[in-house]
């Protein structure tokens, strides 16, 4: 069929802007630890079930202590730290701002793989950098009662939270990759290609909920873990969010790039900022100003050079 990876591409972007809508409803109702720690859980029901059909055992085939080293500093770093930080900016500033904010994260994914791996920056990726700033700074600053003075129109703490979540996302992703890399080539048993994420992602999610628990344990204890495992409500949320986030976007993402070009996919897939504008509108009552539509539309054009140039 033609086009059917730029059409799968599409889908990923509709995909995880559900996700992101999800996400904002489930942190403002149960709060961000205890929606971490459910996804978690369910995420790693779901892997088992997927091993155990394609492999016949519920566990991830086997690999090196390093390799489950890196994914694991992977799952503390994306997971723990990284997904704290997007779900509190979600409750913060909501879920269109938020994912606004995560275009930052291909920047710096290519600094953190310039300083670990080495590989080199083009100038095109220092254009796109300053792109994607200039579209998320139209969308976040305004003139202030002077109309000299630009002011953040957000609330600090929640753009301090989304570039934090955009940062951990991007070093995350580098250190999947090196983690992969290696899990590649220490396994033991031959698997199929496709599930060597899925595999790399157990020890992330590991990882992920083991954090999650300690960070509720000194915070806010696990009254409202229990609480929420036998609401409806809280458990349709949390199992929706897990089944468009990890497994039906990363499992449409890496089918898209089989049938098009990383680049176009690539590009494609960070259509969320714009695409969840309107459900935004609709659903929490955000407002649409023509600032926030240009500001998303420039970014987006930032992300898509880091990958078509």
């Amino acid at each position: 069929m033609q086009y059917l990876g730029e059409l799968i591409s599409i889908g990923v972007a509709f995909s995880w802007t559900a996700t992101a809508l999800l996400s904002e409803f489930g942190s403002k109702r149960m709060g961000n630890l205890t929606l971490n720690v459910m996804r978690m859980g369910i995420a790693l029901i779901f892997s088992a079930i997927l091993f155990w059909v394609m492999t016949g055992s519920p566990l991830p085939a086997k690999a090196s202590t390093e390799a489950y080293g890196w994914m694991i500093l992977s799952g503390i770093v994306g997971y723990v730290i990284g997904d704290f930080c997007l779900f509190q900016c979600y409750i913060i500033i909501g879920s269109k701002f938020g994912q606004l904010f995560m275009t930052l994260a291909p920047s710096t994914a290519a600094i953190m793989a310039w300083f670990t791996l080495g590989q080199s920056i083009r100038p095109t990726a220092i254009i796109a950098m300053a792109v994607t700033l200039v579209g998320i700074a139209i969308s976040v600053l305004g003139r202030g009662d002077t109309h000299h003075k630009v002011t953040l129109k957000l609330p600090l703490n929640g753009v301090l939270f989304a570039i934090g979540a955009a940062v951990c996302q991007g070093v995350g992703l580098v250190l999947s990759k090196i983690g992969m890399d290696h899990y590649e080539a220490s396994m033991t048993t031959p698997s199929a290609p496709w599930l060597l994420p899925f595999f790399a992602n157990f020890f992330r999610c590991v990882a992920g909920i083991i954090g999650f628990l300690i960070l509720m344990r000194f915070k806010e204890g696990y009254k409202s873990l229990g609480k929420n495992l036998t609401d409806r409500t809280s458990m349709a949320a949390a199992t929706l969010t897990t089944i468009f986030g990890p497994f039906v976007g990363v499992g449409c993402s890496l089918l898209a790039v089989q049938y098009t070009s990383a680049g176009i996919a690539s590009t494609l897939m960070a259509l969320t900022p714009i695409i969840i504008i309107l459900p935004a509108w609709w659903i929490f009552k955000q407002p649409i100003t023509l600032k926030s539509v240009i500001g998303a539309l420039i970014s987006v054009v930032g992300v898509s050079l880091f990958f078509l140039l």
